[in-house]
């Protein structure tokens, strides 16, 4: 009697292992469900330009810009020393674009080609974005000018290997 709640225990294992869910098979891909692609985008100079505005209202003035590119610039210059070299240009992009290998390129900022680059040449650099997200040139940059519509990549009527214009409609 007492070996019977242990023989009914060993004849319930096989079933009770036949319950359990399969292990996932570990060299299948995991699938993911699919993000539609973004439609609105934002180059990440347009991201570090949204982060200067230092009142919070969502405009970004010329006095702030400039205060915003002097704050990013001293804090890969922190002894003051007035330039900064290429890796540390590096840092700074990593820092305050997001990636080492963003634009600005240490290539394009660095003007007289000394392999450093000074708050001066930062400045005139950001001067050019500064006129280029300004749209409508009136000394305030605000997010609607930081950001792009980006289209669809691809048009949702084609099918999988139709010739352009061959599509439904066409």
């Amino acid at each position: 009697m007492r070996h019977l709640p242990i023989a009914a225990a060993l004849l319930a294992s096989p079933a009770m292992a036949q319950e359990q869910p399969a292990l996932p098979n570990p060299i299948a891909p995991i699938q993911r469900p699919v993000q539609p692609p973004a439609t609105v985008i934002a180059e990440p100079v347009a991201m570090m330009i949204a982060a200067f505005d230092a009142d919070g209202d969502a405009r970004v003035t010329r006095a702030e810009f400039e205060a915003g590119v002097r704050r990013s610039f001293d804090s890969a210059d922190p002894d003051h020393k007035g330039s900064i070299g290429y890796i540390a240009f590096s840092d700074w992009s990593e820092r305050w674009l997001g990636d080492r290998n963003t634009l600005p390129s240490p290539f394009e900022v660095d003007r007289d080609g000394d392999n450093r680059i000074s708050l001066d040449e930062l400045k005139q650099r950001f001067a050019l974005f500064f006129t280029r997200f300004d749209v409508n040139k009136d000394g305030v940059i605000v997010r609607s000018e930081l950001v792009a519509i980006r289209p669809q990549p691809f048009a949702p009527n084609r099918r999988k290997g139709s010739k352009r214009g061959d599509g439904p409609g066409n």
